[in-house]
């Protein structure tokens, strides 16, 4: 990966990044918010924009296991990691326990922030595989406008007792 300076302006330059263990090609600057590389270079939509300023969790993915707001990540900050989406968390068909504890509780209601949720507790789940109420109140901040908050701490706790 690397760019060119023309003037004063950044060139775009191609900048290979792995995505739920796929090598995408992307065209884009540098600084680029990675979430816009997965949605719109990628086509991966089902990481979201919420905030844009890495405080709503929406945009939650993975970075080498680690639970990432990617709006608020570079793409050159990206590339050279293996980067997890929503799409990738399930393997083999199956889903993930946190997305199987999801229906199970009936988590979502409009659903837009729950696959930055979903993304957040998986990471938490493996730091942690049995949290305690602390634990989860200080390492899942990201926001639910439909308030499904108590929802999310059952379905956390059943996920981590499968």
């Amino acid at each position: 990966m690397g760019w060119t300076t023309q003037g004063n302006a950044m060139a775009n330059l191609t900048t290979k990044l792995t995505i739920n263990g796929k090598s995408f090609d992307v065209d884009v600057e540098p600084d680029t918010p990675l979430l816009w590389a997965i949605r719109e270079n990628a086509g991966l939509t089902g990481t979201k924009y919420g905030c844009g300023i890495a405080q709503c969790g929406a945009c939650t993915v993975h970075i080498d296991g680690v639970a990432v707001r990617s709006c608020g990540m570079q793409v050159s900050d990206a590339a050279g990691k293996q980067i997890t989406t929503i799409e990738g968390l399930a393997t083999d068909g199956a889903l993930h326990k946190v997305q199987q504890a999801w229906i199970d509780h009936d988590v979502p209601q409009c659903g837009y922030c729950q696959s930055g949720m979903i993304m957040a507790v998986s990471a938490l789940l493996r730091e942690k595989p049995k949290p305690t109420d602390r634990d989860i109140d200080e390492a899942i901040t990201n926001i639910c406008r439909c308030g499904t908050f108590q929802q999310v701490r059952e379905a956390i706790h059943a996920a981590a007792n499968i």
